[in-house]
Parts: C-alpha cells; structure tokens; sequence
C-alpha cells in the first residue's frame, strides 16, 4: 500500500511541474477541451439510460398474448393461460439468453388485457413503449378479423405511437394449427380492414377525435408502408415456443 501511495505523489508531482511549464493559454484550452469531453460523455449517458425498453403485447382476448410473455420471460406456455384481466408486468432478460445474463439488457414486457373495457390500460403504456407487438390468432382470424382490425387501427393512430414512431409487429400467432391462415393473408385483409376504417373515421368531423393521428396516403389505398412509423408482419406459435420472431423484434428496439 505504501509503493502505491508512494506512486500516485511522484505522478501528482510529475503533473504539477508538467503544469507549472505550460503557457496558461495552453492550460485553458486542455481544461476546456477535457470539461467538454466530460459534457459529452454525461448527456451520451443520459440519453442511453432515458430511451425506452419497454414492449407492449397487445391484441384481442384469446389471441395469446399471456402465453407469449410467459414463453419470453420463463421459455414455458405454463400449459396454457386463461384469460387476463390484469396486465402481466415484468422485467426480465430473455428466456433465450439467459446463459448470458448480466451480459444483456433487461427488458420490461407488458401483456394488456384485450378485453374491450380494458382497452384504455393500454395508454398508460404507450408513451413509453420501446416497441409493441400486436398478437392475432392466425386460426381464428376471420372471426375476429373486424375487431383485431378496429383494434389494430387504435394503435397505428395514437398520437404518442406516430410522433415517437413507435415500431408495430403483427405476430400471427398459433401457425402451428393445420387451419391457421399465413402471415401473407393475414396481412392483406387487415390492410382492406384497416382501409374501410379510415375512409369511415374520416368522414366523422375531426373535433369528434381528440387524440388521432390521420393514417395513410389521402387517395390511395391503405398498405402499412404508408405508416410513419415501421409495421412489420410474422408468424410463430406460442404454445410451441416458437417465439423467435419477437425476440428478434424485441431486440431490435431494446439493446442488448
């Protein structure tokens, strides 16, 4: 401990003698210079600890959305979920990647409920949302079709969602069914759905809509690359863990 002590007064008194040799506009400008540095580094810091890291799955009861944050958080289905009528909350590191824990950024996950007096616990969430992930039951779409798409078109014109241009992933989920549709199908008939909407809500008079943004290109048909923000399209199954979809999206949007 002394050689150390001893180390660090020979290295003071070294500084202080390089110092005392120095023009003082030399010395002014290398306190500027590392005072800057010093301000960079702090607002980097910052910004990297304020950006979001929070997901939020959300879509229709019975969809699959408590067995896709069960499967990301414990990599298990739980043998399957009954409906929720509380939101699943937790932060956590990937099932997939605990082997590396410590390593990698934990993620919060937020399963809303999707039952329909429920709906408005999903703008608690939104304004910090890294990403959300809307979950559609692949097997039973054209029944749900109309609502998935009412649902789906809420999100897509929140205003927190556009401004911050909060990315969207569709997860077809339950495609390990012999009468699931595909991705592809899914993904048209929720445009057309999607389209009939807009054309709908933009006839109601815009002092009746207190918080939406207007969607798509005026005069032309609605496809999601007309989204400010990025809406991409997959496919898995849950309660087989073939969740790797949004555990790349997730990844995507929340650093690891």
């Amino acid at each position: 401990m002394d050689e150390w002590v001893r180390q660090a007064e020979e290295w003071a008194g070294q500084a202080e003698r390089w110092i005392r040799q120095q023009p003082p506009e030399q010395i002014y400008v290398a306190v500027a210079v590392i005072a800057v540095t010093i301000l960079v580094l702090l607002a980097a810091s910052c910004l990297k600890s304020s950006k979001p890291n929070t997901i939020v799955l959300s879509g229709l009861s019975g969809s699959g959305k408590t067995i896709l944050f069960y499967q990301l958080r414990d990599g298990s289905s739980h043998q399957g979920t009954v409906t929720s009528m509380d939101p699943n909350n937790d932060t956590f590191v990937l099932n997939s990647e605990l082997e590396r824990k410590g390593k990698v950024k934990p993620v919060h996950v937020v399963d809303v409920p999707g039952h329909a007096r429920l709906k408005p616990k999903l703008d608690e969430f939104l304004p910090r949302a890294a990403g959300v992930v809307f979950v559609v039951d692949a097997q039973d779409f054209l029944s749900s079709m109309q609502a998935a798409a009412e649902y789906l078109y809420d999100i897509l014109t929140k205003a927190t969602v556009v401004k911050k241009r909060v990315p969207v992933l569709i997860f077809c989920n339950k495609t390990d069914k012999v009468t699931a549709h595909s991705k592809e199908f899914i993904k048209k008939q929720l445009e057309k759905e999607v389209n009939k909407l807009r054309e709908s809500r933009n006839a109601i008079s815009s002092a009746d809509i207190t918080d939406e943004v207007e969607l798509g290109v005026p005069g032309e048909a609605f496809n999601f690359s007309q989204c400010q923000n990025k809406v991409t399209v997959a496919e898995g199954a849950g309660l087989t863990g073939n969740v790797s979809a949004v555990e790349q999206f997730i990844r995507e949007h929340v650093r690891a």
